[in-house]
């Protein structure tokens, strides 16, 4: 037989999928497992990721002051529901369901509404809450404060009316208080009817709670309660306020 010329053999070069031994099992467990990890690693910064913006939420929520009053009695800032335009103004902290707080304004509230009424004073009303432990369970004194603000909103002249109302029938403490039913027909009587659905959706609940948190504080305990009372941006005990008052309204 005649000789034949031989070629020159060239090897394919490994495929990419294969390992030094050409077991192409063993690449595709390493390249299944190189996935697997990166799969995992995803789903945890997914995790991470929805649980931050949760937290954030959340936080956003509990500081949220919530829906403002629309007033123009209401100072959407202080929260101060105001009375009068004379120039030294009084600011008056109260919580419907303090017994202090209706001495007070029996000692006090038809002078200083006088006052108001006569613009020798601005008065600035704040219905604040820190009674709500007080009503067994029921937040009397957010329900009233909100109830407050929804009358001055729906109803700013009958405002001041069913202010002194809510006083008049002013429930003692450690009972359910006033139901919204109730304060709804206090608000009828002032002529405020048209607050009815705000009382009863609570529409200035976290607005009442973000503005009790800024009650001035007695600098002698870091704390505040009520009665609280300022002359002109300036907070004064309670042992002189008959003093401070007779300097501005004789």
């Amino acid at each position: 037989m005649g000789a034949h010329a031989s070629a020159d053999f060239t090897p394919d070069p490994p495929r990419a999928d294969l390992d030094r031994n050409g077991n192409p099992m063993a690449a595709a467990k390493s390249s299944n497992t190189n996935w697997f990890v990166i799969g995992v690693s995803a789903a945890v910064v997914v995790v991470l990721a929805v649980l931050a913006f949760v937290v954030v939420l959340l936080n956003n929520q509990a500081t949220d002051p919530g829906t403002a009053p629309s007033s123009d009695i209401v100072n959407q800032e202080t929260g101060a529901i105001s009375f009068g335009s004379g120039e030294d103004e009084i600011d008056t902290y109260v919580d419907f369901m303090c017994p202090i707080c209706g001495q007070f304004e029996d000692a006090y509230g038809e002078q200083l509404q006088t006052a108001a009424a006569n613009d020798e004073i601005t008065l600035n009303i704040h219905p604040i809450s820190i009674l709500d432990r007080a009503s067994q369970g029921t937040e009397f004194s957010t329900r009233a404060a909100n109830s407050m603000y929804c009358v001055a909103t729906e109803a700013p002249d009958s405002a001041l009316d069913y202010f002194n109302l809510l006083f008049a029938n002013q429930p003692e403490e450690n009972t359910t208080g006033l139901t919204d039913d109730q304060l709804i027909d206090l608000a009828t009587q002032a002529g405020a009817d048209a607050a009815a659905e705000c009382i009863t959706d609570g529409t200035y609940s976290r607005f009442v709670a973000a503005r009790t948190d800024e009650t001035p504080v007695d600098p002698a305990t870091g704390r505040f309660g009520t009665p609280t009372v300022a002359i002109n941006g300036d907070r004064i005990d309670n042992a002189d306020i008959q003093t401070e008052f007779s300097k501005i309204l004789g």
